[in-house]
């Protein structure tokens, strides 16, 4: 069992960057692989970001790469994205998932057992 809790969400202008922080309880985080999510309104739920649970491994969607940079720290049970260059269409709810173990890039939100509570982030134009 693990529990998340998001961070670092807010309003920003076109541009500018913005880190999410998603900070897991117990003792076993190295053990689960951990994705970034977002929601915008009226859409689904849609990966963004994951970082695979032996540490080095990590996998983007195509709108955010070069922009955004996913990484953990397992010293802190805490896994962060770096978003850069921020764009209005980047605007929606980010949600911090987590599954256990974990094989290849896991891209689908039913793939994570665990979630958190969301962080919104707002692009103004």
């Amino acid at each position: 069992q693990v529990q998340l809790v998001e961070s670092g969400g807010g309003l920003v202008q076109a541009g500018d960057s913005l880190r999410l922080s998603c900070a897991a309880s117990g003792r076993t985080f190295t053990s689960y692989t951990m994705g970034w999510f977002r929601q915008a309104p009226g859409k689904e739920r849609e990966f963004v970001a994951t970082i695979h649970w032996t540490g080095g491994s990590t996998y983007y969607t195509d709108s955010v790469k070069g922009r955004f940079t996913i990484s953990r720290d397992n010293t802190k049970n805490t896994v962060y994205l770096q978003m850069n260059s921020l764009k209005p269409e980047d605007t929606a709810v980010y949600y911090c998932a987590a599954e256990r173990g974990g094989w290849g890039n896991l891209v689908r939100p039913d793939e994570y057992d665990y979630w958190g509570q969301g962080t919104q982030v707002t692009v103004a134009s």
